[in-house]
């Protein structure tokens, strides 16, 4: 891993951002922590929620209001700050895809904290979203040659198809995985992180997006504060379509580096995909709660609700240091081996314990 000319030079802006947007986020969680109680938008517990009281739901308002700040602040007055680096190669079309897509993936959500859609609907919010980055020039052309040299392209359809399916696909796993307190935020953090020094290396070269993803990471922090176990508020709807489409939208714009997401959010995006599988084996809908989730069978081996958290944040450090430290090949080879691991974890975890996966184990009509 090498790092960039001048990448030294950025460093106090870094820590500046990021710091700033922590403050934003520490700032604002409470005011909507009371305003999100004083209407009733909270999770009540149920068979599935960990918490055994109402808690207020929409905290992720605060996580998308610091990065917009932050972040657009940055962005739009760039001449007036002097180490803060030029787009390069972004286009204004797609720096719109990113805060004002973010804002209305905030606003869908916000949406659902506040009139519980059906899955469906949220499905539909997502679709527009990616239609919506689509729209503005955002698709992954191409990805590195995980097997030689260079690079391979896509060809115009299945480019738009698979940008489609990367942030649909990406809002869902984090939406899948938000089942503890602090859980997606931590994860979210951890990939913004991994993303930021990445893109400082001169394997990207992208010191713009290294600002923004270390800006994303300062209102995850912030927003952790009071959403770590015991948590007082929830990311809600808000930050999980939030978090998902602003990861998502930075790790294509510059590089495309989907690969390297693929591995830093291994945990999420397998538990997603072997909880979409057994679901549609069982015949029922993939966007059908249970406590199938690897999250939910860790705390019914006894692990405890820290323990899983800080367990899970450990093996998403862990894949998101060897994804800026080994090749390509070994990124997806690292991601098959955990896919296969993670399924044959589950299957022996849910044996033992198939009445928490039935109909009657959960309410609702999302995960």
């Amino acid at each position: 891993m090498t790092f960039i000319a001048g990448a030294g030079a950025v460093i106090p802006l870094l820590v500046g951002s990021f710091v700033a947007a922590a403050i934003v986020a520490l700032a604002l969680t409470p005011v909507v922590r009371a305003l999100v109680r004083r209407r009733g938008i909270v999770d009540a517990p149920d068979h599935r929620r960990v918490n055994t009281t109402p808690l207020p739901r929409g905290g992720g308002a605060a996580v998308a209001v610091a990065f917009l700040i932050v972040g657009g602040g940055l962005t739009a007055f760039r001449d007036q700050i002097g180490p803060m680096p030029a787009p390069g190669s972004i286009t204004s079309a797609e720096l719109v895809a990113l805060f004002g897509g973010g804002a209305l993936a905030a606003m869908i959500g916000a949406m659902d904290d506040l009139f519980d859609l059906r899955a469906r609907w949220q499905l539909l919010g997502q679709l527009v979203l990616a239609g919506v980055a689509v729209g503005l020039g955002v698709t992954v052309g191409a990805i590195n040659n995980p097997f030689g040299p260079g690079t391979i392209a896509f060809g115009v359809p299945f480019a738009l198809a698979f940008t489609v399916v990367w942030v649909v696909g990406m809002i869902n796993s984090i939406n899948f995985i938000d089942g503890l307190d602090g859980l997606s935020t931590g994860i979210a953090l951890i990939a913004a992180v991994t993303l930021g020094i990445l893109s400082l290396t001169t394997q990207v070269g992208q010191p713009f997006v290294a600002v923004l993803c270390v800006v994303l990471a300062g209102a995850l922090l912030g927003f952790l504060r009071f959403n770590f176990q015991p948590a007082s508020i929830f990311q809600g709807t808000t930050g999980v379509m939030f978090m998902g489409y602003t990861l998502a939208i930075l790790s294509i714009i510059g590089a495309a580096k989907v690969v390297v997401a693929v591995l830093v959010l291994g945990v999420p995006i397998i538990d997603t995909f072997w909880v979409i599988v057994r679901r549609l084996l069982a015949g029922r809908s993939p966007f059908t709660p249970d406590r199938g989730h690897i999250h939910h069978r860790l705390l019914d081996l006894g692990l405890g609700h820290r323990g899983t958290v800080l367990l899970i944040y450990a093996i998403c450090g862990i894949l998101g240091a060897m994804s800026l430290l080994v090749s390509t090949a070994t990124q997806v080879y690292a991601f098959l081996g955990a896919l296969v691991a993670f399924g044959l974890v589950l299957f022996v975890l849910t044996r033992g314990a198939r009445e928490a996966l039935e109909p009657g184990s959960y309410e609702g009509d999302a995960d």
